[in-house]
Parts: C-alpha cells; sequence; structure tokens
C-alpha cells in the first residue's frame, strides 16, 4: 500500500510540474505577441472557464483594464509603422509583464520554482517579441496595407490558441511553443536575408552605370565627366 501511494504521489508530483511547465512556456510565448490578451484570456477561462488561476485575474477591475488595453493593441497593431512604435513601447513591458504574470501563477509554488518560471516566462517572451517585432518592419516594408492586418490577426489567433492550450493541455502547449519558436527563427532569418539582398539591389540602383561622375565648376555649372 505504501508503495502504491509513494507511486500515486510521485505521477501526481510529475503531471503538476508538467502542467506547470506548460503553462509557464504558453503564457511566456504568448505575452511577448500581446501580453494583454494573456492577462484577459486568464481571467476569462478563470471565471467562466473553471481554470485555476491566481484570484487577482479574474478580478473585474483587471479584466475591463486588461481588455481596454487589448482592444487599443488590437487597432494600434494593424496600423503600419504605428504598430512599429507599439513594439518599440513594448520592448520591456512585454517581457516584464511575463515574469510578473508568471510570478502570480507560480504563486504556491516554492521559492527556486518560482523564480526560474517567471525567468523562463520573461526569456520565452523577448523571443517571441523579438521575432513579432522583426518580421513587422518586414511586412510594413510591403506596398500594400492589407498584409499587415492579416499578419496581426493571425497572431492574435496564436495568442488565443496557445494560452487555451496552455490551460487545457499544458503538453500541447509546450509542443506548439517549441515548434513556433523555430518556425519564428526560420522566418527572422529569411527575413533578414530578404532584407540583404534588397539593400545589396537598392545599392546597385544608386550606382551610376556607366561610371560617370558629376562636377561641378564655377563657370558652367554641372558637368558630366566620364570614367574618375
Amino acid at each position: 500500500m505504501r508503495r502504491a501511494d509513494s507511486a500515486a504521489g510521485r505521477d501526481a508530483a510529475g503531471d503538476a510540474m508538467e502542467g506547470l511547465a506548460g503553462l509557464i512556456a504558453g503564457v511566456g510565448y504568448a505575452s511577448g505577441l500581446n501580453l494583454y490578451a494573456v492577462v484577459a484570456l486568464l481571467g476569462l477561462f478563470g471565471r467562466y472557464g473553471g481554470a485555476d488561476v491566481p484570484a487577482v485575474f479574474v478580478r473585474t477591475d483587471v479584466l475591463v483594464l486588461a481588455g481596454l488595453l487589448f482592444l487599443v493593441e488590437f487597432v494600434v497593431d494593424k496600423i503600419p509603422y504605428l504598430d512599429d512604435l507599439w513594439d518599440l513601447v513594448h520592448t520591456a513591458i512585454r517581457p516584464l509583464g511575463a515574469v510578473g504574470v508568471a510570478w502570480l501563477l507560480t504563486g504556491d509554488a516554492g521559492a527556486w520554482e518560482q523564480a526560474g518560471s517567471s525567468l523562463a516566462a520573461g526569456g520565452l517572451a523577448t523571443v517571441s517579441h523579438a521575432i513579432k517585432a522583426t518580421t513587422r518592419v518586414a511586412v510594413n516594408a510591403s506596398p500594400e496595407p492589407i498584409s499587415n492586418s492579416i499578419v496581426s490577426l493571425t497572431e492574435d489567433g496564436l495568442v488565443a490558441a496557445v494560452v487555451w492550450l496552455a490551460v487545457t493541455n499544458p503538453v500541447a502547449a509546450i509542443v506548439a511553443v517549441v515548434v513556433l519558436l523555430v518556425a519564428g527563427a526560420v522566418l527572422v532569418a529569411f527575413v533578414w536575408r530578404a532584407a540583404r539582398r534588397s539593400w545589396r539591389q537598392w545599392r546597385r540602383r544608386r550606382r551610376r552605370p556607366d561610371g560617370d561622375v558629376v562636377t561641378r565648376t564655377a563657370a558652367n555649372g554641372d558637368r558630366r565627366r566620364p570614367g574618375a
């Protein structure tokens, strides 16, 4: 009987660690994309979905504030170049917010576990924020404006899906975060390669194909002189 109880205890502890890891991974990654949506979703899942989240997330004032900030970001995030400024402002806010959210979620854990989880969430938020900001700069260079809205809506959907997985299926959340991070790294590499190619093409267009040099004389103004 004692062995069975011990095994059951180890299984329960393992499930708890697994659930915590998935929750932190999902919340950390999603916070780097949209911190306010994460806070609002945790509150909604806690109030209406039966999720076990700290009471602070289900408070009405927190839900209202997070919802209002999410609406502001929802609009700003779809306006070219204004979204770049918004991302710049949130370069520190999103990772620090992820640290705070993780700290609250792990309030019942030990001090070291709480600190490690918070730092992990902040690190994931930093990476996902960097991927988001980098891709947005490239998207804003696109001539048509609709691509910005499409990317923004896709990110909103990813945040909702990842937070939902973090709350309901932590293992799937971990897998999803790993896949998204790898895909994001590949995307950033592609964006940088395309940006470097565009820069080279722009420099080539700036050069004069015949090597002409414009010289100025006091007598007759501008005059082209071949070579030089």
